[in-house]
């Protein structure tokens, strides 16, 4: 591996395998989720100056007033995304630095991935393409209209927090499918999972969370 991609000190592998102990002691339970997390260098997707935080459990800025979430949040996110087992298609809402697609495309047959603030994407497509990860499909667009164009999805994964659930993606949930989602004013937000069946949707109010706001617009 590149030495940048490897790391040293605070960012080594060292440093990874106890971001995993931990992740385990918070009881994540996936043992796939957890050798991708063990495997994927976060510290890349977070500015120079913040490398050496980045295996710690917080979020760090990554600039346009949005974050890369805690390490926690990613591995619980995707575990439940992952209940079922393994995904052929993923809809990712909010592509961010690219932390958390790089971990989904990694687990699923192809991501799809939307971010809002341009010079966000193309930082993540820099980052992906550094790792080699080439089975994510990126647009410049509004998250809550979501990719109608590729659903049906059998996972969608938001990375902000919308008052209530948009119609228009429970619409792009294929038949059994799961979404992972924040929802809530701030200060009030909750995880909700998502699933669809015959019967319609069942939703599931998990933890307390904290997330950027789902905004709507181009940047």
């Amino acid at each position: 591996m590149n030495p940048s991609l490897q790391g040293i000190g605070m960012t080594s592998r060292r440093t990874r395998d106890r971001m995993v102990n931990r992740l385990i002691e918070l009881g994540i339970r996936n043992k796939k989720v957890l050798e991708v997390m063990r495997n994927t260098p976060r510290h890349i997707f977070v500015d120079e100056a913040l490398a050496s935080r980045a295996y710690e459990d917080n979020p760090l800025p990554i600039g346009y007033n949005q974050t890369i979430s805690q390490p926690y949040i990613v591995a619980r996110m995707t575990e439940l995304l992952l209940k079922a087992g393994r995904l052929s298609k993923v809809l990712e809402i909010g592509t961010g630095c690219g932390y958390q697609t790089a971990i989904l495309a990694q687990l699923a047959d192809h991501v799809y991935s939307v971010e809002r603030i341009l010079p966000l994407q193309k930082k993540a497509k820099d980052h992906l393409w550094e790792l080699k990860i080439k089975n994510v499909s990126y647009i410049h667009n509004d998250g809550g209209w979501g990719w109608p164009e590729y659903a049906p999805f059998d996972g969608i994964l938001v990375s902000a927090a919308p008052p209530e659930i948009p119609e228009t993606l429970l619409q792009q949930m294929a038949m059994g499918g799961v979404m992972v989602i924040p929802t809530g004013e701030s200060g009030r937000q909750a995880l909700q999972r998502v699933i669809r069946s015959e019967k319609g949707y069942e939703v599931e109010e998990l933890d307390a969370v904290s997330f950027v706001p789902f905004l709507s617009g181009k940047e």
